[in-house]
């Protein structure tokens, strides 16, 4: 296969930003559209010096509502698109995410996790967003999204949303953070013929009658139930689209029958294939008594408290949600048989926590470590939870815990 031209191979010391734009080109992406916005400018940036290499489309638009539907309406004239942005741009795009979602729309939307609320802090670290991810939009509608804890992962997790997006015709989020998307590392990008790409199900010419296509019909016979082949705008078939419940015309049709028939789809067409789209990693859950259960960022600094508490004969389990939504409920409800607690760090105030909670249904304890934000959690604090949740006594450790007035002045 000869790769298009433009494209970046081997090894490379590498912004996680940067890597998601270079997953997100190797994928196929060739329509960016956003507006800047600290911590994820870098992907932007990166964008509008990359697509043209590629013979893609980059524009700054005026604002991240207009970036979304930008994105939404490329995808239809037949482009894999793409946009990025951080906490408050994540929540003007939530009504034009629910349009993508009604529309049935593949296309893959980044948030860099900065904290907040409101302007919060634009260049410090948070993982705020995570309920707004799969609550955000309004109605019932099933979400993906994933949640990379190194550059590498961010490069390869955008590569994954794609596909995701394309197999099943619907957004994708990339929930990443400020401290993997502004950490610099080691990223190998391998050749386009070494990495699974995945594109839309699309109609044929002679399938049907250009006047007889239904953009909103399923097609059982492909084994991708609730997933309907799209086409281009402009190639000759009949298109409507609209975020009225509509029929598989894609015509409004206003009663509670058609509204059912959209709901499920939406719903169903993500859980009938969670098996395909979770993904988790999992270590020394067999013999485990606590198990740390984490993501992004927090994930990564829970690795030296977990193999301390180890060293100290704490027998700990670790689950990385890799993807966070859908949630992998199955998951927790198996590694919550036999234990004492999961511990559960995370950079907000207890978020993901209340799904594990949820999913434990009262076979094991939940402890938190929490912080709101503007920096990763401290080791120990994580450690010392895990010494609780095996009924051991926290020590006492020289670590800064809270910053007084008068040095935070200084």
């Amino acid at each position: 296969m000869e790769e298009p031209r433009g494209l970046l191979t081997g090894e490379h010391y590498m912004l996680g930003d940067h890597a998601c734009a270079e997953g997100a080109i190797l994928a196929g992406c060739r329509f960016f559209a956003g507006y800047p916005i600290t911590p994820a400018t870098e992907i932007a940036e990166r964008m509008s010096v990359r697509m043209p290499q590629v013979g893609g489309i980059y524009i700054q638009m005026e604002d991240e509502l207009a970036s979304m539907n930008a994105i939404l309406g490329a995808s239809w004239a037949g482009v894999k698109s793409m946009t990025a942005t951080s906490g408050p741009g994540f929540s003007l795009m939530m009504e034009n995410l629910g349009l993508g979602i009604m529309l049935e729309t593949p296309c893959v939307l980044v948030n860099v996790q900065r904290g907040g609320p409101s302007t919060g802090l634009p260049t410090l670290v948070g993982q705020q967003d995570m309920m707004q991810a799969r609550w955000g939009s309004h109605g019932d509608y099933e979400i993906i999204a994933l949640s990379p804890t190194s550059p590498q992962e961010l490069f390869d997790l955008t590569i994954r949303a794609f596909n995701l997006a394309e197999k099943y015709r619907t957004p994708v989020l990339v929930m990443t953070d400020a401290e993997v998307g502004h950490m610099t590392e080691r990223v190998v990008i391998p050749a386009l013929q070494d990495i699974e790409i995945t594109n839309r199900l699309q109609v044929h010419k002679g399938d049907v009658e250009p006047d007889r296509f239904r953009i909103f019909r399923d097609s059982p016979t492909d084994g991708n139930g609730y997933i309907s082949p799209m086409t281009a705008a402009g190639e000759g078939y009949r298109i409507h689209i609209t975020g009225l419940t509509h029929d598989e015309r894609g015509y409004p049709m206003m009663n509670a029958n058609a509204h059912e028939w959209n709901v499920t789809r939406l719903v169903e067409k993500i859980r009938s294939h969670r098996e395909d789209i979770i993904q988790v990693e999992e270590q020394n859950l067999e013999d485990a008594e606590v198990v740390v259960v984490s993501y992004g960022i927090s994930a990564r600094t829970s690795l030296w408290p977990i193999a301390q508490a180890r060293a100290e004969g704490i027998r700990v389990g670790y689950l990385r949600l890799i993807t966070v939504w859908p949630f992998p409920e199955e998951c927790i409800h198996q590694a919550a048989r036999g234990i004492r607690a999961f511990v559960v760090p995370e950079i907000n105030m207890g978020q993901i926590a209340l799904e594990v909670e949820r999913c434990a249904a009262g076979q094991a304890q939940v402890l938190r470590v929490n912080r709101p934000g503007g920096d990763i959690l401290e080791p120990y604090d994580v450690l010392n939870k895990i010494r609780q949740a095996a009924g051991r006594s926290s020590r006492e450790e020289k670590h800064i815990t809270s910053i007084p007035g008068e040095l935070a002045q200084e």
